[in-house]
């Protein structure tokens, strides 16, 4: 089939690469010429394992082409995504403003009979939205479906390539047989493609990820409690997460969750509901639990050293919101650096691959960037670990002894054995569990 997916960012360059990989003609446009032209010399805008390869190869096999011709690709569809970007607005709500202005480009260019695609993250009643917006500008008849992504930044190609289920919302049972040739070849190992209502598709998502969210403020409680009562949050959640009815996933206590998904669909969620006069008190407490989880770290380097850190140097490991990715949009390494910063002290960072995004996104020059975990350490007081990148999990003590002038961390992912830190002669600061001091 010939597809277009209308924007280039994680969700439209994964769908467009994975649909190619399968033998769809695909055409990815964006407005964005630096974007597209980088992408045509074969550079990859964001950091995405195995993505790169997708792209090259689909590309040179003349599968995958981009445009900056929105109109002409929108022209040429049957298949039509919408996967730019929702931005939340300022009361929490979903901007929708670039949804429907890809909306408006598709009526103008629609070919007859085309599915349009809502592939963005969207409120319940936003497919309708797209529907009438499409409507002003053309009669010709068309299908609207709605099919949310979910797709975790880090594993994002494998997701979409092996899925946990392929969630579809459609208006008629017509469009039916396009949605399955399209994703049959991903479910062919019995995962579920499932068919439902548009409404029930949109909300779908946002019930997803405020679930997966309220796990981890749960957990970040529990942690707390652990700290107060002498109780370890390691045995805690091995303790529920056997129950086959709570399970293992997303029970680890940290620094507190970001990235482009969690915050924003709460936030929306929380908004839909206030718009339907439905109270969802408990998103509002995930919400504002995490915020605080956020500040915890500083709070417990604030704690050990005192409140004015002038003179101190902290060195930081981790500033994308987790592994395998350069998205720093909400982590908890901004609230992290900007208040040891706000302080009093100089902050040293690393990340393996979000610094040229702290560099011009967050932090400029007021922070030192090292060329290695170790370099960054060198001179500094005590290490703050927020990001569980895996080369961080066995450090070499030798050369961090060396490194720090004191031997202290504090580790926003529980990535150690606070006994084995203290047999090592370190302070060790974890979330919900014993202290080595």
């Amino acid at each position: 089939m010939d597809v277009t997916v209308i924007g280039t960012g994680y969700v439209g360059l994964v769908v467009g690469a994975c649909l190619a990989e399968t033998g769809h003609r695909v055409v990815c446009a964006d407005v964005d010429e630096g974007k597209i032209e980088r992408l045509e010399r074969g550079e990859v805008p964001i950091f995405e394992p195995g993505l790169d390869r997708l792209l090259e190869r689909n590309a040179r096999e003349n599968r995958l082409q981009f445009t900056t011709d929105v109109d002409t690709a929108a022209a040429r569809g049957e298949v039509l995504f919408i996967a730019v970007g929702t931005p939340p607005d300022e009361d929490g709500s979903a901007d929708l403003q670039h949804v429907l202005s890809v909306a408006g480009t598709i009526g103008r260019n629609l070919r007859e009979g085309a599915v349009v695609i809502t592939k963005s993250t969207v409120p319940v009643g936003t497919a309708r939205r797209v529907r009438e917006e499409i409507e002003r500008w053309t009669d010709v008849p068309f299908h609207v479906c709605s099919n949310p992504e979910f797709l975790k930044e880090g594993s994002a190609v494998d997701d979409f390539m092996r899925p946990d289920r392929v969630v579809c919302g459609i208006e008629t049972d017509a469009v039916r047989p396009i949605l399955q040739e399209l994703y049959e070849p991903f479910v062919r190992t019995g995962n579920p493609l499932l068919f439902m209502d548009i409404p029930s598709s949109e909300l779908t998502k946002y019930a997803a990820n405020a679930m997966l969210a309220t796990r981890i403020s749960f957990m970040n409680q529990v942690a707390a409690l652990c700290e107060a009562t002498g109780a370890d949050v390691a045995h805690v959640r091995h303790g529920i997460g056997s129950d086959p009815r709570i399970g293992s996933s997303f029970l680890f206590a940290g620094a507190g969750y970001g990235g482009s998904c969690f915050p924003k669909d709460v936030r929306a969620l929380i908004r839909t509901g206030d718009e339907q006069a439905v109270d969802l008190s408990i998103l509002r407490a995930v919400h504002e639990a995490n915020d605080r989880q956020k500040r915890l770290l500083v709070e417990k380097v604030l704690d050990h050293f005192g409140s004015d850190l002038a003179g101190r140097r902290l060195a930081v490991w981790g500033l994308a919101f987790k592994p395998e990715t350069d998205d720093m949009r909400e982590a908890p390494s901004i609230e992290v650096v900007e208040g040891l910063l706000g302080a009093g002290a100089s902050v040293a960072v690393h990340d393996p691959v979000a610094m040229e995004v702290a560099r011009s996104r967050h932090f400029g020059d007021r922070v030192d960037y090292g060329k290695d975990e170790y370099e960054a350490c060198v001179g500094a007081d005590a290490l703050v670990i927020v990001t569980e990148w895996q080369q961080y999990r066995r450090p070499s003590w030798e050369r961090l002894s060396d490194a720090l002038r004191e031997r202290t961390v504090f580790d926003g992912r529980n990535l150690f054995e606070p006994r084995r830190l203290g047999d090592r002669g370190f302070r060790y600061y974890p979330i919900g569990r014993e202290a080595v001091e």
